[in-house]
């Protein structure tokens, strides 16, 4: 005899996002009750070998296996299976994520099993324990994922991004908050500094400059925006931006629509060290210098 669960949720959010965050296993103590932590022991692009380890249980069993998840974007599945498997003679999951509707995704778990004859339950019993709890921790989840997309990012949540020259950071993105149909954040450039030009192919930028002033090359134009001003970049021009005057300037930028693939969505069209080669200094610059 052998054990099988089957379980499905919805989760109000678009599937990239829920199957870059439930498969994220660092925060699955985040998004799952039972779990007191992770440690990810070997890790690939498709799989990942990591032990959970479970809060106490009420007679204070604190009970951990090693498990291992093989992961495939293109048809948005999950396989994973019990490497230390305790009680079980196996247990194997499957996890599938469908799209239903705008910004919404199908999760639907699936467990097969059999328990050791030595195990104190049976396959029956433990069906259904696991068809109780596995609802219960996947309300928890799409809770968890649901509360994301709405939560505040500031400047210390992401990264900073300097491969273009000054300090940007992308605040609401598909990948902090589930973003659909663009992404927006900041750069702060201090005097001298630049993002080195390039274009976007599939999405159309907005610029708003909030504090200080900014020189900003669309193609062959070159336009001054200060605080409290904005500027507008269609599809496909060549554009940078650079600080010359003496203070600091603070920039948000919004990019929309998103391009198939984040790859796709820069072109750059010269390197940090292009530009310092080729940077003549205005008038301004030698004011300043």
């Amino acid at each position: 005899m052998t054990g099988h669960t089957d379980n499905e949720i919805v989760v109000d959010a678009p599937i990239d996002f829920v199957w870059t965050v439930t498969n994220d296993i660092r925060a699955w103590p985040e998004l799952f009750t039972e779990y007191s932590s992770t440690e990810v022991l070997e890790e690939s692009a498709e799989s990942v070998t990591f032990r959970l380890t479970m809060h106490p249980d009420e007679n204070g069993n604190e009970w951990s296996w090693v498990s291992r998840r093989e992961s495939d974007r293109a048809s948005w599945t999950v396989r994973s299976q019990r490497v230390e498997t305790g009680f079980f003679e196996y247990m194997h999951l499957r996890w599938d994520y469908q799209p239903v509707g705008e910004d919404r995704t199908k999760m639907r778990w699936q467990q097969d099993f059999t328990m050791k004859p030595e195990a104190p339950i049976g396959d029956e019993a433990m069906r259904e324990r696991l068809d109780r709890n596995t609802p219960v921790q996947m309300k928890a989840v799409k809770a968890a994922v649901e509360a994301r997309r709405a939560r505040v990012v500031g400047v210390g949540d992401v990264p900073s991004n300097r491969r273009r020259g000054a300090d940007l950071r992308t605040l609401l993105s598909p990948a902090t908050v589930g973003t659909t149909c663009g992404f927006s954040g900041t750069v702060v450039l201090e005097p001298g500094e630049v993002i080195t030009e390039h274009y976007h192919p599939y999405s159309e930028e907005y610029i708003h400059v909030v504090e200080g002033e900014l020189r900003v090359d669309l193609g062959e134009q070159r336009r001054t925006v200060s605080a409290d001003q904005a500027v507008f970049v269609p599809k496909n021009l060549r554009h940078r931006i650079f600080n010359d005057s003496t203070a600091p300037v603070r920039v948000v930028f919004f990019l929309s629509p998103l391009a198939p693939r984040p790859d796709l969505g820069h072109v750059d069209t010269e390197t940090l060290a292009e530009w310092a080669a080729n940077h003549q200094p205005s008038s301004a610059d030698a004011a300043h210098g």
